[in-house]
């Protein structure tokens, strides 16, 4: 071990304990206009950012522009033959708050088609990575090619910039991005798992219906994505990849720099891997019970096993909500609506595990939320219709992600937010705070 690390090691171990204690013991002391617990824990609770976008109630769950879930289903306009809407009525919806006409949502699947054609070069970038990166690794670099292509910052070096219009270069440069998302991620799906065989967009498929296409999904599937893009879209500012991606473009950096940095947030496990590390655990649970469905008291015996040896159980709680996530709610829906789908054994697992878990968690009395969150369901059905690559789910999370956050930073640009730049204090200040320095 090199002497910088050596001192380094000793540094870190001498420090731990002074954050810890601050953490445990003092946590409710008093910054000012926040608290030690918040300092040290992620900022959790602050009331910093503005979105119209959507608003997260704990008990509610996500109203998206003041609608609900099922409200957003039932008022945006329909896919014909689809019982889900256009992903692109619901852009619409989360740029202006208005529930768009049909003649409003065609516009706008017009509008896509005719930018969603992905540059050859990006092509070229993704194949000049080795073939075994991570999905999310091709997926946020080609994001970050196109940046050579955007409308703001040619415009800004141009000596073009308005403060007063620059939103619609932010609108621009948004709108092309999301046009081409779902390309480049049925792109790299084909280049590395289907023998780099690609199938071309069809001019007559809406946005999720044609990444079906192109991923070469079946008709179910299409449906599967137009709710999968919603569902994942949006979730107040405060998390990883939407607040990252507010906090790049508050420096007027463009889309596309703003939107790879979220992305690289969204890879973390603790934000967009989570919907893999659920549907793993959930297989190797059912693979220890002997890959039959258990009764409800092997269940709660396998739970509890869990439980006691330290695990936590996949996909419960949520750092805000305290009830079940609605977005759950909707694919469980899905799920007992489809033929086949309903009587599949992860999913009846899945199903059993809800009808046990919360009275477990709350018997326990650790968990704050015993309700499941989104990432208890969506693995599940993607392995039923065989997108059965973990690693690429976070990718499809990152395309319906992107509904939400490029609204929020064309909204940033036109109200003029300023640039983010938060006050750190030391450890030292802290301590003197908390009185034990």
């Amino acid at each position: 071990m090199s002497t910088l690390k050596k001192v380094l090691a000793e540094k870190i171990a001498a420090h731990r304990p002074r954050t810890t204690r601050l953490a445990k013991e003092f946590a409710d002391v008093s910054l000012g206009e926040s608290t030690i617990g918040q300092a040290i824990g992620g900022a959790r609770g602050i009331k910093c950012l503005v979105t119209d976008i959507s608003y997260l109630d704990p008990m509610e769950g996500i109203r998206f522009r003041g609608y609900t879930i099922p409200e957003t289903f039932a008022a945006l306009p329909k896919v014909p033959g689809s019982d889900y809407p256009y992903v692109e009525g619901f852009w619409y919806l989360l740029m202006t708050g208005d529930i768009p006409t049909m003649e409003q949502t065609l516009e706008v699947v017009e509008d896509w088609k005719s930018r969603s054609q992905v540059p050859q070069y990006v092509i070229d970038v993704l194949r000049a990575l080795p073939r075994d990166s991570h999905p999310m690794v091709m997926f946020s670099s080609a994001i970050l090619a196109m940046q050579r292509d955007s409308v703001f910052s040619n415009n800004y070096a141009a000596g073009k910039f308005n403060k007063m219009t620059c939103w619609e270069d932010m609108y621009e440069d948004s709108t092309n991005l999301m046009a081409k998302l779902g390309p480049i991620g049925a792109y790299i799906y084909r280049m590395k798992y289907k023998g780099d065989t690609h199938i071309d967009a069809d001019p007559d498929l809406d946005m999720g219906g044609n990444f079906a296409h192109m991923i070469g999904q079946s008709e179910d599937y299409k449906n599967v994505a137009r709710m999968y893009f919603i569902l994942h879209s949006d979730h107040e500012s405060g998390n990883v990849s939407a607040h990252t991606t507010h906090l790049v473009a508050s420096a007027l950096s463009d889309a596309y720099y703003a939107y790879s940095a979220g992305i690289n947030g969204l890879a973390g496990p603790l934000h967009g891997l989570a919907n893999e590390e659920v549907l793993r655990w959930t297989q190797n649970f059912m693979a220890k019970l002997g890959g039959e469905l258990p009764t409800e008291e092997q269940l709660k015996e396998a739970l509890w096993a869990t439980l006691n040896s330290g695990q936590v159980i996949p996909g419960y709680g949520h750092a805000v909500l305290r009830k079940t996530d609605p977005r759950y709610t909707s694919q469980r829906e899905f799920c007992l609506n489809t033929e086949g789908l309903k009587d599949y054994p992860l999913f009846k697992l899945v199903s059993m595990i809800f009808d046990v878990t919360p009275d477990i968690l709350v018997e326990q009395g650790k968990a704050k939320n015993p309700w499941p969150n989104v990432d208890a369901q969506s693995g599940v059905i993607q392995w039923y219709y065989g997108v059965t690559q973990y690693e690429f789910y976070t990718v499809l999370f990152g395309i319906g992600r992107a509904l939400g956050c490029l609204p929020n930073i064309t909204w940033d640009r036109a109200l003029g937010y300023a640039i983010e730049r938060p006050k750190s204090v030391t450890t030292d200040m802290l301590e003197a705070a908390a009185g034990i320095k």
